[in-house]
């Protein structure tokens, strides 16, 4: 468990696709229109899901697996062009934290963001829910040189939230957000209702909780930033 020098947060941090936000809706209805388009049969929906907090780029790789690396480097882009149009249509926070959000609002404890997402893509679809303006920082994956599982991005969300890093909590649903986060000394919750490939397994991130629903993650957090449950 990550040393800590008392025994409440100061702050929350989230990754953005699977842990905060349902994106996949969205980003598997781009990837599924993409391969109707050029004559390929869509993948299951459940298995792309599986496999959005991967990145685009991986799963452009899936969908198009015979394609050269100059070849998917063009989808690829031609994904995020699509889904620059269509980035908040059907996603949403997670069921119970947009509740916790307001608490933590109302109560002035500060959270932010911290995501390989590119910024122009997070930046529209923090807007489109209305929570662009009430994080308390929010950093991409072009924010800075590095990208998680770095740990460059969580220390630098840290310092512009005004923390020590060992004091907050970051949660995220992926291994390299788990690896990021303890290299940043904070501690970390592994989101196992987010996006997990069938071949992996939280249990082995060592992160130093799993939430295996937002239920059992907001009542945890509550319980660690004072906030009444």
């Amino acid at each position: 468990m990550s040393k800590r020098s008392s025994d409440t947060f100061d702050a929350i941090l989230f990754d953005l696709d699977g842990t905060l936000i349902d994106t996949a809706p969205d980003m598997v209805a781009v990837l599924a229109d993409m391969q109707t388009d050029y004559g390929r049969d869509r993948l299951a929906y459940d298995f792309a899901r599986a496999h959005v907090s991967k990145g685009a780029r991986r799963l452009v790789q899936l969908a198009f697996p015979d394609a050269d690396d100059a070849r998917t480097g063009e989808l690829h882009q031609e994904y995020l062009d699509r889904y620059e149009k269509a980035v908040c249509i059907e996603s949403r926070l997670f069921p119970g934290l947009g509740e916790l959000l307001d608490d933590l609002d109302a109560n002035r404890l500060p959270w932010g963001i911290v995501t390989n997402k590119p910024q122009r893509m997070t930046d529209l679809l923090l807007k489109s829910l209305d929570l662009h303006e009430r994080s308390a920082c929010t950093v991409s994956g072009d924010s800075l040189p590095q990208r998680k599982p770095d740990p460059a991005p969580l220390l630098h969300a840290a310092e512009q939230m005004g923390i020590r890093a060992e004091n907050a909590v970051y949660v995220g649903d992926a291994a390299g957000d788990i690896q990021a986060g303890k290299a940043a000394k904070m501690f970390t919750v592994a989101a196992s209702y987010g996006y997990i490939t069938a071949d992996d397994d939280p249990g082995r991130w060592n992160a130093d909780l799993i939430a295996a629903s937002t239920a059992e993650l907001t009542q945890f957090l509550r319980k660690r930033v004072n906030l009444h449950a």
